[in-house]
């Protein structure tokens, strides 16, 4: 009998590994990940230690530094104040001429001395301002302005009136001014400025979306804001209605409106005379709510006047036209 070929057995691979030990296995890989987050704790030790060491440097170097006192001062990175003020020679002594009620005067160390500057510091002096010298810098900061000629006024918030004690002290017939948009406040103190030339017993100013009452405005006003009573109101057409109840006639100033301002018949009655900004014009809510608006005729050639130059115009004709009456 013929001897049969022997079969060739299989190669084993020996004994399953432990999970542990197999790569592609959760176990390993939790393994690995243990190893390495205790190299990074080792490491953020070292790492601790360093910014320990270094935050120990930064101390003494402060230390050191404010022994040397204010001369390493970075006004760059010192916050802005927030002050409302008049920066200039010329801006500050005319605003201290026209008495604008402020709280005091700043004036840069070591600043050139000229007729103006003196004539301010003795203005300050007799209204009983404080005067107080700083860094250059630090005038920049309260003004906003590079070129403050080393001088700047600080001012006091304006003390409105009350529309009820505005229509209450009214002459026969009551003449009121209103802005509506007018963001510009150099527009708001050249408007008060003309309210109180053409004999207005008021102006009203919205609290939203209008210019306050400030130390430019002031400034534009030329000292008109402190005989003219000012107020600001909420809602301007709330206020309109409030003029409407006390016997106004509502007069608006649009570009668009059929009737110029020559022409206006109402001059002898309680009028209360909204102006809008310039190239908006006025609200939709506000024009509604007129009884009359009027035009300036213009040429061609100008889109539209700035809001208080339009504004005198209005006043001019109607003072015009009381009178004649």
């Amino acid at each position: 009998m013929a001897k049969q070929p022997k079969r060739r057995a299989l190669r084993g691979k020996g004994p399953t590994p432990r999970a542990e030990n197999r790569p592609n296995h959760k176990k390993y890989r939790g393994g690995e990940d243990k190893k390495r987050r205790d190299v990074r704790s080792g490491d953020s030790r070292r790492d601790e230690g360093k910014r320990s060491e270094f935050g120990r440097k930064r101390v003494e170097r402060k230390r050191i530094d404010s022994k040397r006192g204010d001369r390493k001062r970075d006004f760059r990175r010192e916050p802005r104040e927030h002050h409302d003020t008049i920066a200039g020679r010329n801006a500050v002594v005319e605003a201290l001429r026209a008495g604008l009620p402020a709280k005091e005067l700043v004036v840069a160390i070591g600043v050139d001395i000229d007729e103006r500057l003196e004539e301010s510091v003795k203005l300050a002096q007799k209204m009983g301002l404080g005067i107080r010298e700083v860094e250059r810098r630090q005038i920049e900061n309260m003004t906003g302005i590079a070129n403050h000629q080393g001088i700047a006024l600080v001012a006091k918030p304006f003390q409105y009136s009350s529309q009820k004690e505005i229509f209450a002290r009214a002459k026969e017939p009551a003449l009121f001014v209103a802005v509506d948009g007018v963001t510009d406040p150099r527009n708001i103190g050249a408007i008060a400025r003309s309210a109180a030339a053409f004999g207005a017993d008021g102006l009203l100013i919205p609290e939203r979306r209008n210019a306050p009452l400030t130390a430019a405005a002031w400034k534009s006003s030329a000292g008109a804001a402190a005989r003219l009573p000012i107020a600001q109101v909420t809602n301007l057409v709330r206020s309109m209605q409030d003029a409407k109840e006390f016997g106004c006639f509502i007069v608006g100033l649009d570009g668009d409106a059929d009737t110029a301002v020559e022409e206006i018949e109402i001059a002898d009655q309680p009028i209360y005379m909204v102006v809008g900004s310039e190239g908006r014009g006025l609200s939709r809510l506000v024009r509604e709510n007129c009884d009359l608006l009027i035009k300036i005729p213009m040429s061609n050639t100008v889109e539209s006047l700035n809001a208080s130059v339009a504004m005198s115009i209005a006043l001019y004709a109607v003072d015009r036209k009381r009178h004649a009456i």
